[in-house]
């Protein structure tokens, strides 16, 4: 896809991403978004292929049983759930390019690796501020940024594909703390 979006100017990459999103999802893995702004972003990439999940719990299960499920990341710590749950992992956050925050997670029971491009999902229940805990992880070469933060959790965007036994994630601040996913960025 980022050879394909390569030297497209903005309503061009759109149109692309709309078209490539609806063929994966008529011939894929079905898929479901919960929660309003899931149910936008997942109206402009897989059009009427993507069916509305009213509860989280609901869309953690269909991702369970082999759907995608497309969450708001929201004010609820739900992403935390994941951390207990090692058959379910973030693939795809959206927005999905370089400029835009992500506002929506991708989950399913698939795996996804390295694409030269990505951003690591990780969370913690540290009490240190988010400054203090971006300083750790840059001193051990993260770049960390503050997604959300919600029942005494906090969830960092890591850069770069990070996985689960990476050195530098030894000795990060929090008793709860893990990976929950990378999803890669366009």
């Amino acid at each position: 896809l980022r050879d394909l979006l390569r030297g497209l100017d903005a309503p061009q990459r759109a149109a692309l991403r709309a078209v490539m999103g609806r063929m994966e999802a008529g011939s894929g893995k079905s898929i479901v978004a919960c929660g309003g702004i899931s149910q936008l972003l997942a109206a402009d990439r897989w059009g009427p292929f993507a069916r509305p999940m009213p509860d989280t719990d609901q869309a953690l299960a269909a991702a369970r049983s082999g759907a995608r499920a497309l969450i708001d990341i929201g004010n609820r710590p739900w992403w935390a759930k994941l951390l207990a749950d090692p058959a379910l992992k973030v693939i795809g956050a959206l927005p999905d390019d370089a400029h835009a925050r992500p506002r929506a997670f991708m989950v399913s029971s698939e795996t996804s690796g390295p694409t030269g491009d990505d951003r690591t999902f990780w969370i913690t229940d540290s009490p240190l501020p988010d400054f203090e805990i971006i300083a750790h992880m840059s001193n051990n070469g993260l770049a960390a940024s503050l997604m959300a933060e919600a029942g005494g959790l906090m969830l960092f965007a890591l850069g770069g594909y990070v996985q689960a036994e990476d050195g530098r994630l030894e000795g990060a601040p929090g008793q709860l703390q893990g990976i929950i996913g990378a999803a890669p960025i366009f």
